[in-house]
């Protein structure tokens, strides 16, 4: 019964435990992306530790080939010196007599004692064992002594050969593993040879590598802390000041023109300081001077528009006054006032465009935001050009549902539809002009689609533009300003949402309106398609945006912030 939850307990175990690794794995990436510190760092130990480790390793080889081969030398010094002393001491020994065995083991005893082998050799063999044995292919009796069982066959096979012959094993004494040193040798007797044989124990040897190696390797450690610490004091040096002036560059570019790098010394950073600083006051001065035609410029449009009025009142008093009695007059002049007061209109309606603009501009548009039924705005904007509709000939097709409230500045909201309808129906070449109103928890959305002449690759990017106009050579029926859809991108900007534009050659345009909710939403999807291609739109309640659309399908996006554009 307890199985199941045991195991269920162990897969989330497994689980938490590699997250907890991506977790590590994408914070250590995230330290490393952003730190040059750590990254010289680590690149400096994992370079000096490879070059330590290779030096350790050649060290402790040429170390450990020259202790074995002194070790060689001596214990073949002393191998030749005890078989010196024994052929002196068993000239005249004959191993297959009697007592034989005794004079052998006087012989080592002799052999073994340190004074004597001292004086015999003058070597630093060290400790060892002898051995004195008859050869195995001796037909008499065997005699031997010392330990001749430690030594190898195949060693003395060798030795029987006459050959001085030495072997690395390893022996267990007292349940120990020794490495030894075996070095063999025959002996001439007076009837025949015999095998001699020393055992070197090489345990002292061992201890010197040993100390040898943990001296490496303190060593290599010690000597990579300094060099940590040597490439974080140097590097330091460094990125202290790249860090600074990346701080300063990144307040520089926040707007505060002031700051500036501090310059000591003369050296590559100093004059890297005195060059930032040079381009900071370089471009202080220029933004300074931008912003000063900028503001000249707004306060000449607004001057201008401002003091317009005045002969623009006066010339439309005069206008309405021939307009008025246009039927007395002869049919040239009454077309005249007709074109008068027309275009009397389009210069009214430009002047408040540009007095729009350059309040947009100066940034003291406010948004008069109230909670209101968008169906009710969306209303008045399309009745405002059903004149102009009726006049072309061209239908509206709306979907527009009730109860889609929202908070909203209703002017602008009107303005910006009453703009979008009319520059359909000036497009849509007397075809259907469709509408559609929709919301979601988060934001409501207004669509324009017509199927008139469309936009050409790469024009969705410049309908905002100002006086930008999709077709130079085509007369507008209703002689708009140029700046309707700048005024509409910067309308929808103000209210923190969307104004999106699609468009195909022969297929029509369309334009999308999206608005948060509530005042200081923030838009991340829209309820409705913008393209025909475009996927659908998340259900109410999603939390998902709309889909990028496909390959090749010209749709741009406008972005909520950014420099104003204008109309189609």
């Amino acid at each position: 019964m307890t199985v199941f939850p045991l195991a269920e307990h162990a897969r989330r175990g497994v689980a938490q435990v590699r997250q907890l690794t991506v977790e590590l794995v994408d914070a250590f990436n995230a330290v490393w992306r952003r730190s040059l510190q750590l990254r010289v760092v680590i690149s400096t130990l994992a370079l000096s530790t490879t070059v330590i480790v290779v030096l350790g390793l050649v060290l402790q080889t040429q170390i450990a080939s020259r202790v074995v081969e002194g070790k060689e030398t001596d214990a073949l010094l002393r191998t030749e010196a005890g078989a010196v002393l024994l052929e002196r001491d068993l000239s005249g020994v004959d191993p297959d007599r009697e007592g034989a065995q005794g004079e052998i083991n006087n012989a080592l005893d002799r052999l073994t004692n340190a004074s004597a082998a001292a004086d015999q050799s003058g070597t630093s063999a060290g400790e060892f064992r002898a051995v004195l044995t008859t050869s195995r292919d001796n037909t008499g009796a065997q005699v031997s002594a010392g330990p001749v069982e430690d030594v190898a066959s195949d060693l003395r096979d060798t030795v029987a050969q006459g050959t001085l012959s030495r072997k690395y094993v390893t022996l267990t004494e007292q349940g120990v593993e020794v490495p030894t040193l075996i070095v063999g040798q025959p002996v001439r007797t007076a009837n025949g040879e015999l095998e001699f044989y020393l055992l070197f124990p090489l345990t002292a040897e061992q201890r010197t590598l040993g100390l040898v190696q943990s001296t490496l390797i303190v060593g290599g450690l010690v000597l990579l802390l300094l060099l940590a610490g040597i490439a974080g004091i140097v590097t330091r040096q460094v990125v202290r000041p790249v860090r600074q002036a990346a701080e300063i560059a990144e307040r520089f570019a926040d707007g505060h023109l002031d700051e500036r790098m501090p310059v000591q010394g003369e050296d590559e950073v100093a004059r890297l300081g005195e060059s930032y600083n040079e381009m900071a006051t370089s471009i202080q001065s220029q933004i300074r001077q931008l912003e000063e035609f900028g503001a000249l410029q707004r306060r000449f449009t607004s001057d201008v528009s401002h003091e317009l009025r005045t002969p623009l009142t006066t010339v439309r008093m005069a206008a309405d006054v021939l307009h008025a009695s246009r039927e007395e007059m002869l049919p040239a002049l009454r077309r005249s006032s007709e074109l008068l007061v027309t275009e009397l209109d389009r210069f009214e309606a430009l002047l408040g465009d540009l007095l729009e603009i350059s309040r947009l501009d100066a940034g003291v548009a406010e948004l008069g935001a109230e909670r209101v039924d968008v169906h009710g705005v969306v209303v008045r904007a399309i009745e405002a050009v059903r004149g102009f509709a009726d006049e072309t000939g061209t239908p509206l097709v709306l979907d527009l549902p009730t109860g889609v409230y929202a908070e909203v500045d209703p002017r602008r909201v009107e303005r910006i539809v009453r703009n979008l309808v009319a520059n359909a129906i000036d497009h849509g070449e007397g075809r259907p002009v469709q509408v559609v109103l929709g919301q979601d928890e988060r934001t409501v959305a207004v669509l324009v689609r017509d199927h008139g002449v469309g936009l050409r690759p790469g024009e969705a990017a410049l309908v905002f533009n100002r006086f930008w106009r999709a077709e130079e050579s085509r007369a507008r029926r209703s002689g708009g300003s140029g700046l309707g859809l700048s005024i509409a991108i910067e309308d929808a900007r103000l209210h923190g949402g969307w104004l999106q534009a699609w468009g195909e050659i022969g297929k029509g345009a369309a334009f999308r309106l999206t608005l948060p909710r509530f005042v200081g939403g923030l838009v991340e999807s829209s309820p409705l398609r913008l393209g025909p291609e475009e996927r659908p739109a998340p259900a109410p309640g999603s939390a998902g945006s709309v889909p990028t659309p496909p390959v090749g399908w010209p749709m741009v996006t406008v972005p909520p912030t950014g420099t104003s554009g204008a109309g189609r």
